[in-house]
């Protein structure tokens, strides 16, 4: 019930407000830590009463197979340019973790934690899990992750003039998940990245190629950036 009501009250924050700032997913956390302070209940007990919240966000995460499915054809015909997208925003996103690490001397479960930062909650929250982080920690950085994309996604795409559709939708799905790409649907104006969603008909399937082919991609290149990672803190 905490849950359901602090992410209620997220909600209509968001909609008076209008500003992507005020992201549901980050109001709605920032509500329950105070309750859970104030009332001084342990985060232990909250985690186990919250689980079949927590459980749902595998299935919402699979579900976004269907639209995909529906605009497959969109996707065969712009497969080289998605496939393309993904993959360097894949490495962008691990390749200035990994700078990070290495220039502010994290360790490695620092380092883990940091890592699936783009990826969308359910699934990274798993991949810092296996590879060693703090997993609570990751879902607060995934969710400031989607929240910076969502701000300068627009602000990204005029500046280097990008227009098309398809390029926003990956673009900014793969940098900044499902948060990112829900505000650029929201987002007015004909150059803004909220064409995405409504520009074309398969602008729905662009979002769900994000969260799926991107995702599972992205959680193995996770792994392997992490055993180089790994390696280099050995050797120095």
């Amino acid at each position: 019930l905490l849950t359901l009501a602090a992410f209620g009250l997220g909600v209509l924050i968001n909609r008076v407000t209008g500003k992507a700032i005020f992201n549901p997913l980050l109001l709605g956390s920032i509500f329950v830590i105070v309750f859970l302070s104030v009332c001084n209940i342990p985060y232990g007990d909250y985690k186990t009463s919250a689980a079949p919240v927590s459980y749902l966000l595998l299935p919402a995460t699979v579900a976004l197979a269907i639209p995909l499915y529906e605009k497959l054809d969109l996707l065969k015909k712009n497969a080289p340019a998605i496939i393309a997208g993904i993959s360097v925003g894949t490495l962008v996103s691990l390749g200035s973790a990994f700078a990070l690490a290495l220039a502010m001397d994290l360790t490695q479960e620092q380092y883990a934690t940091l890592l699936p930062k783009s990826v969308t909650t359910a699934i990274s929250m798993d991949v810092a899990a296996e590879l060693g982080g703090i997993a609570a920690l990751t879902g607060a950085i995934v969710i400031v992750t989607g929240i910076v994309g969502a701000l300068l996604a627009e602000t990204v795409c005029k500046l280097f003039h990008i227009t098309d559709p398809i390029a926003k939708g990956v673009g900014i799905g793969t940098a900044a998940h499902a948060v990112g790409t829900a505000a650029a649907r929201a987002s007015p104006g004909s150059a803004s990245a909220g064409h995405v969603w409504n520009a074309l008909p398969g602008g729905r399937a662009a979002t769900a190629h994000k969260a799926c082919a991107a995702q599972s991609s992205h959680k193995r290149v996770v792994q392997r950036c992490f055993i180089v990672h790994r390696l280099l803190f050995s050797t120095f």
